[in-house]
């Protein structure tokens, strides 16, 4: 068996309150030392500037042409005009008294004009942070306001949204720059609060190609990302040139020494949210080495469409995304005549079976590549060779599915906006990994903390305990918040509350949350507790288990409720039942789940945080059934075991209606 970590440190024993840490493993491709940044680069634009004068003529940025409101083909902008306009927006930001340092806020959806804002932004050696609005209706306001930022660009979609709050905004906020214009009534509602508005266009005429650009350092911030993470508010990620470059380098180096690295003749295709750590990355190493960027239209609606005409070679996705297209490639497979059907599974378990022998994917079986597989392919472009899932869990059997069919190589990680993105990672090629995050990035050191309080036990046979991680690609802290970074780095080492499980080969598995956080399929954050506080306020409910996981994309739970209240709404509806048998009776069911979400959104719950199904349980959560503790917490790995079969029914049941 291959193993792909190298132990650096032997494991620490418990010692007063603090618990006992495994051994400290690196990849095996850093097992010298982690990778460090060449001298010559300091900051991000050192990439994006190398990159300009070795393929000026590239095409860099791409957008659909959109006639007549029908959209054509992708319209591209090189990489020596993307530079010229970034030089002159980044003079006029310093024309406006923005000096490096300050803090410059992007407000959009993915577009050339969100990536030259970025840049404009590392040239100057301003501080960029990212503004969006699906942390709540006041998190705008609240990052505005907390990371003191004097400018922001705004996409149109976003004006209105940003207008709501100027008037909470105009201690800092002094200048406001469209991606594309602006009505007067905006200017002169800005205006009226001390702020100054410019159109695209009126900032580049401001700015001069030929001024000259400050020095800046490894050290300096690059970006301040702001998360939600758990409860509050919005915490603000400090990450430095140092950790942003890093980032990018280290997946450089995993793909020249595992399979092939990006090159010029590559092309990105851009979905994800830029306002993440995680597209930012993969946008900023596909600049490095002189590939393409093509955006999407914005619309889901049209997402393979715009994958059809740009025909990327490099695709990220989240789990969702993967999910599917498994789900879409099945229901044809299943819709097809027999021959078919028999054709695909035999080339399917063919392919596999030499993936298992070793053979890499474009080289287990060619022949099945063309003749079945390929209109998968097709389906993304034809052009796809490297494939990414990040955010959340992968199921099992949708990596398998797309390892074998996509003609891609396809890999899966793992990582926090706190670790620059991916801090572990599968290995191209290896199907060993499936299943897992894999290991350890070439800039990170990773160990397990016992978790006593869980039975979980970092020196056991089989490590498990709370992720920890060290390494040149961690941030700096949260923004005026030294006491949440206290929090979570200790000792040097950076606390993720994420359980992982080292494997034989080294490579890691996330099998649980050391606090009732945990991410949705498509990457939002839940706090079940919170959500069980704020729905027990419902007087339909007596007590109340939510439940969801990172393979799922909503979230479900069971209710015990309250008698009587049940009891009236029966009476008032001419229902006759018992207690038990209105438990079982759906309009029942759904009284309930309608008045509970109607509690949360009367609490303010996002749209991600409602039940799309609940199960009824006339008996008390109790000690006997051992689904609580003495003091009446929820135990919910035994509740998880105890309603499982229902669970799973339920939530076949909601993805069945769905489809």
């Amino acid at each position: 068996m291959e193993v792909y970590t190298v132990k650096v440190e032997e494991a620490t024993p418990a010692n007063g309150d603090k618990p006992s840490a495994g051994p400290v493993y690196r990849n095996i491709y850093a097992k010298d030392g982690l990778l460090q940044l060449p001298d010559d680069i300091d900051s991000p634009w050192d990439l994006f500037s190398e990159a300009v004068k070795k393929y000026p003529e590239n095409p860099m940025l791409g957008c659909r042409q959109v006639t007549d409101g029908k959209a054509g083909g992708y319209v591209w902008q090189t990489y020596q005009q993307v530079y010229d306009m970034t030089m002159n927006i980044g003079s006029a930001l310093r024309r406006r008294g923005i000096n490096p340092g300050d803090r410059c806020g992007i407000f959009g959806p993915n577009c050339p004009e969100w990536v030259m804002a970025m840049e404009a932004c590392t040239s100057q050696g301003i501080c960029y942070v990212p503004l969006y609005d699906t942390l709540g209706v006041n998190a705008v306001e609240f990052i505005i306001n907390h990371a003191e930022m004097s400018i922001a660009f705004v996409h149109e979609s976003k004006i209105t949204s940003l207008w709501k709050c100027l008037s909470k905004c105009s201690t800092h906020l002094k200048t406001i720059v469209s991606f594309g214009g602006m009505t007067k009534e905006q200017k002169k509602e800005a205006e009226n609060y001390g702020i100054s508005c410019f159109s695209w266009q009126e900032l580049i005429s401001l700015g001069n190609a030929d001024s000259g650009l400050p020095m800046k350092s490894k050290d300096d911030i690059c970006t301040i990302m702001y998360t939600s993470g758990t409860t509050g508010d919005p915490k603000g990620v400090i990450l430095t040139n140092k950790a942003f470059v890093a980032e990018v380098l280290t997946y450089e180096h995993l793909f020249r020494e595992t399979d092939k690295v990006v090159t010029e003749e590559d092309s990105y295709f851009s979905f994800l949210p830029l306002a993440h750590i995680f597209d930012q990355i993969m946008e900023n190493y596909c600049i490095y080495k002189g590939a393409s960027i093509g955006f999407w239209q914005g619309d889901i609606r049209y997402l393979m469409e715009d994958i059809q005409e740009m025909k990327p070679t490099v695709f990220c996705g989240v789990p969702r995304v993967y999910d599917r297209i498994y789900t879409g490639i099945q229901q044809k497979i299943a819709s097809g005549g027999l021959f078919a059907r028999k054709l695909f599974e035999y080339a399917y378990d063919y392919k596999l079976g030499n993936m298992k022998k070793g053979l890499k994917q474009h080289e287990a079986s060619p022949f099945f590549d063309n003749l079945v597989f390929n209109k998968i392919k097709q389906s993304l472009g034809g052009r796809a060779r490297i494939m990414i899932s990040g955010a959340a869990p992968l199921p099992r059997h949708v990596e398998e599915f797309m390892r074998v069919t996509s003609g891609s190589m396809f890999v899966q990680g793992y990582g926090l906006t706190e670790s620059t993105a991916g801090c572990l990672t599968s290995i191209a090629n290896k199907l060993s990994m499936m299943g897992t995050v894999g290991v350890p990035v070439t800039t990170i050191e990773a160990r397990l903390e016992s978790v006593p309080e869980m039975g979980y036990d970092a020196l056991s046979a089989v490590p498990r305990g709370e992720i920890c991680l060290r390494g040149t690609t961690l941030f700096s802290g949260y923004h005026k918040r030294p006491d949440l970074s206290n929090e979570v780095i200790i000792d040097g080492w950076f606390h993720t509350g994420d359980i992982g499980e080292w494997q034989p080969d080294g490579t890691m598995k996330i099998i649980d949350r050391k606090k009732n956080i945990f991410k949705l399929s498509q990457g939002e954050y839940v706090a079940v507790e919170v959500l069980e506080s704020t729905y027990a306020q419902c007087p339909l409910v007596t007590t109340i288990w939510v439940y969801g996981n990172s393979f799922e994309s909503f979230l479900v739970g069971v209710v015990v409720p309250e008698r009587k209240a049940l009891e009236d709404w029966a009476l008032f509806t001419n229902v006759s039942a018992s207690f038990e048998e209105l438990c079982n009776y759906p309009k029942a069911k759904n009284y309930v789940l309608e008045e509970i979400n109607n509690t949360g959104r009367k609490f303010g719950l996002k749209g991600f945080e409602m039940l799309k199904a609940i199960i009824l349980d006339p008996t008390p959560f109790s000690i006997e059934r051992d689904l609580i503790t003495p003091t009446f917490k929820l135990k919910r790995p035994q509740l998880l075991k105890y309603y499982k079969e229902r669970i799973d029914a339920m939530y076949d049941e909601v993805k069945g209606a769905t489809f």
